[in-house]
């Protein structure tokens, strides 16, 4: 669906060339809903609006449902835009148009007919929830509801796919999660493919499949969202699967752990969803002679299951505490040494 070979952007600056994107390599099949998440200046943002040709590599190709969309230009990038639909994180609806008419606006483009275009209307309002407010303005609207405006009018002339730009990063929480559920819920509608940029890793855990985390132009670290939040190898993806919502580990609790326990082994300890029903940490300690202390424990549920955490706080003999580690090991759990004294 989605092919990006060896993409290079390069801006010219008044201090030198500038490269946003350095070497990216992609694939993002039919259906996917993938996640790329970094930090401001990372390149993301340079990075999807090359999907719809907003921007034009400096070097590489980019390939979307077959075109190649960093050589078309004029009518032909038209036409493959049509496939190619996105939402932005300020709404960019217009003003003195009502939610019908801002729905109706890319059929309107397109030369659809008044009815038909009428029907599309009211199927797509009914989709995202917008029941009783098809004639109120954008300035009558809560931030979710502009954002379900936008997603309605993106999926007007039926993309194949739809490219989100910090969709959610102007909305509370608690409307932040109810945007996020309704495109989990179009993607399995409709199969769309869902291409969204964040810095959120919330973001990234409620809805993605896969996730390539972006630092300075270049995909750092890329996999399936479960493998990443179960053993994050990078640097940049260890922070952001630390920011998640609150009673999840942060640095600030794990400085105060190590402050606690100044002595012994500090271990991070994850697990699939399949594991919770195995007495593995039961079983470690009847085997051997360490002291343990079940410090933190947090579940984190992502699109393909969940993930269980635990920290724990180990002490004994070197030689017990080096075999309980390989036992921990040896049953195919997620094993971190935050602390060896």
């Amino acid at each position: 669906m989605i092919t990006l070979s060896h993409v290079k952007k390069i801006f010219q600056s008044k201090s030198g060339p500038l490269t946003a994107v350095n070497d990216v390599n992609l694939s993002i099949p039919e259906g996917e809903i993938f996640g790329v998440i970094g930090y401001s200046g990372a390149g993301k943002s340079t990075l999807i609006r090359m999907l719809n040709g907003l921007e034009v590599p400096s070097d590489g190709t980019v390939d979307v449902n077959g075109q190649i969309v960093s050589k078309i230009k004029g009518k032909q990038l038209r036409q493959a835009r049509q496939d190619i639909s996105m939402i932005f994180q300020h709404f960019n609806l217009l003003w003195s148009r009502t939610v019908r008419d801002n729905i109706a606006f890319p059929l309107e483009i397109a030369g659809v007919e008044k009815e038909e275009r009428y029907k599309r209307v009211n199927e797509l309002i009914k989709l995202v929830g917008l029941e009783g407010r098809e004639e109120a303005y954008p300035s009558q609207l809560s931030g979710g509801q502009k954002q379900r405006v936008g997603i309605a009018r993106a999926l007007a002339n039926q993309p194949k796919v739809l490219l989100c730009d910090e969709a959610t990063s102007a909305l509370d929480p608690e409307t932040t999660d109810s945007i996020l559920d309704l495109l989990v819920d179009i993607n399995k509608k409709f199969g769309l493919t869902i291409v969204l940029i964040t810095h959120e890793m919330h973001v990234i855990k409620k809805i993605c499949h896969r996730v390539a985390v972006m630092e300075s132009g270049q995909v750092v670290e890329l996999g399936e969202v479960l493998d990443v939040f179960r053993n994050p190898k990078e640097p940049i993806t260890k922070r952001f699967v630390q920011q998640l919502t609150e009673g999840e580990e942060t640095e600030a609790s794990i400085h105060q752990v190590l402050e606690s326990y100044p002595n012994g082994t500090i271990l991070r300890v994850s697990f699939l969803e399949d594991a919770t029903e195995q007495p593995y940490i039961s079983r470690f300690i009847r085997k051997f002679e360490i002291d343990v202390n079940i410090l933190q424990g947090n579940i984190t549920h992502t699109q393909k299951g969940a993930i269980g955490t635990l920290l724990i706080h180990i002490e004994g003999s070197e030689e017990e505490t080096t075999k309980s580690i390989a036992y921990l090991q040896e049953q195919s759990l997620g094993v971190e040494v935050i602390q060896h004294d």
